[in-house]
């Protein structure tokens, strides 16, 4: 029902007119009455209305008056003047107000009746575009939200082989700014409450409050705006990993509302473990592994093994891992063996938590490199299932034993000439599909992953069935004719997300694809 305010001095007036139509069959109800526009002003400032029917020769505020404050105050009114003076002056000042109708006294029952169909369609209309506004405004932060995150996994699995490539992303999603900052990460989970005869832990599984301790995760993220972001890493389905600019008074706070939210509403109690601060987007992943190492090992019995190795910086350093990941894409095992032992070794001899570190480094990093080639790691081999299973990793033999089957596995997948062509076109596939919005070469992509440009171009192309500007430009367009057709986006705007240098030539290749403009395009989109 839309609200109706009566504005007249003659009370029989306002009776007459509440007696004309039948308000309720129209979908409005009467919901005021005033004598003048003193009183209507009043009433407008402390409740919601949608039509006002003013008469306009009033003692203290006339029509006029009434009708300027309107449109100053309350734009979105519907406003209808029904006078008995036919005054021309009274027409003019009621359509320079944006009046919907001027109507005489007496007013006929159905000239009424009309005139307010009429305004009640226009609401409806109103608040239908609102709707799908909102509902549009809605999917298209959900769709930015979702390409944030996927950046950021992609950050924190070291998924960029040039610094453009990270920097360029870091823009698009307001992070440019965070390189310079110091920056920390979080890793939450759950574990069961100690329950009572009458309540048996299996009722609520970990596993089974997944979509409630997001959704809580993400409530109570909500005060912190854009200084926290959270993620999730299909590595780790039963964790939440947050990462924050927020300094140490704010993490505190935050860590403390997790918990609280956390064991309220889920009725688990919440394990959160903090990485150590890093700088730099290049660090980000030394920053979610320190978390993920923390989040392991802390509150288990290993509280010191933690505390030293979450902090400082990465064991390993960045060409280390670099030469490591090569050795086993390569399928230099070999190789990879003698540098991994040594490295190992060194850990060894300064420290447990060092020694501890460098295994989680090694294993984050070949976890990475499993799920891009597509090997999957048996729940043994996942040390954030079993973090207990590093305090029998206590030996360079130990750890190697449990390291190299799952290098040794990964690297088999791409020696297998058939086997690993065909994962390696899903991998660069996979790495299309989620990274078209930025600047693709076939170059860079070729030496990415170990590759000769002219031959990877004929590998793709083979196992594809097209060239490679060919699949990415078919990503593009998919992406683009998606937020063509959901989004009321500009088309420079469609060009930057979908990774077109601007929007003529944007124009230019979807007319050459479909042919016809981007506008003509939307125009033609089913309703």
């Amino acid at each position: 029902m839309y609200r109706v305010l009566i504005v007249d001095d003659e009370p029989e007036i306002r009776q007459g007119l509440k007696l004309k139509v039948h308000w309720e069959k129209l979908g409005l109800t009467i919901a005021g009455e005033a004598g003048n526009g003193a009183e209507a002003m009043a009433m407008l400032a402390e409740k919601a209305f949608d039509i006002v029917i003013t008469d306009m020769n009033m003692p203290l505020m006339n029509g006029v008056s009434l009708l300027e404050a309107c449109e100053k105050r309350y734009p979105e009114l519907r406003l209808l003047v029904i006078t008995g003076y036919e005054d021309i002056q009274y027409a003019k000042a009621a359509v320079r107000h944006q009046a919907r109708d001027f109507m005489l006294k007496p007013v006929a029952r159905d000239e009424l009746s009309e005139a307010l169909t009429r305004l009640r369609k226009e609401l409806d209309d109103d608040r239908t575009e609102k709707n799908e506004a909102s509902a549009m405004q809605w999917r298209l932060s959900q769709y930015y939200k979702e390409m944030k995150e996927q950046y950021i996994v992609q950050l924190v699995k070291e998924n960029f082989a040039h610094e453009r490539e990270r920097l360029e992303r870091a823009k698009l999603f307001q992070l440019g700014e965070w390189d310079a900052c110091p920056v920390r990460f979080l890793t939450v989970g759950l574990r069961p409450l100690a329950y009572n005869d009458n309540q048996p832990a299996q009722d609520r599984s970990p596993d089974q409050m997944h979509l409630p301790f997001e959704l809580v995760c993400r409530e109570s993220l909500s005060a912190y705006g854009e200084s926290a972001n959270m993620f999730r890493d299909s590595s780790y389905p039963g964790l939440v990993h947050i990462v924050s600019i927020l300094d140490d008074k704010e993490l505190a706070l935050l860590t403390e509302s997790l918990k609280r939210n956390i064991t309220a509403y889920i009725g688990m109690e919440p394990f959160i473990g903090i990485g150590h601060s890093v700088r730099s987007l290049k660090q980000w992943s030394e920053g979610y592994m320190s978390s993920l190492l923390t989040w392991n090992l802390a509150d288990r019995g290993m509280q010191d093994s933690a505390r030293g190795a979450a902090e400082g910086q990465a064991a390993l350093s960045e060409d280390t891992v670099k030469v490591l990941r090569s050795f086993v894409q390569r399928g230099a095992i070999a190789s990879f063996e003698r540098t991994l032992r040594r490295e190992l070794e060194e850990a060894f001899q300064i420290s447990r938590s060092r020694f501890t570190k460098v295994i989680f480094q090694l294993y984050l990093m070949l976890e990475a490199l499993a799920h891009a080639a597509r090997a999957a790691l048996e729940s043994g081999e996942q040390l954030w299932l079993r973090p207990e299973k590093v305090l029998g990793l206590d030996s360079v033999a130990k750890a190697s034993g449990f390291l190299m089957p799952i290098a040794i596995r990964i690297a088999d997948r791409h020696t297998s000439e058939e086997r690993g062509e065909s994962s390696l076109i899903e991998a660069v596939r996979q790495f299309i599909d989620e990274n078209y919005m930025i600047d693709l070469h076939l170059s860079m992509i070729a030496e990415r992953f170990n590759y000769h440009p002219s031959y990877f171009s004929e590998l793709f192309k083979a196992k594809a069935g097209k060239t490679f500007i060919q699949y990415v430009t078919d990503v593009r367009m998919k992406q683009a004719t998606r937020l063509l057709e959901e989004t009321e986006l500009s088309l420079w705007d469609i060009a930057e997300l979908t990774g077109f240098s601007n929007a003529s030539y944007f124009s230019s290749k979807f007319k050459r694809v479909y042919g016809l403009s981007p506008s003509e395009y939307r125009q033609k989109r089913p309703e």
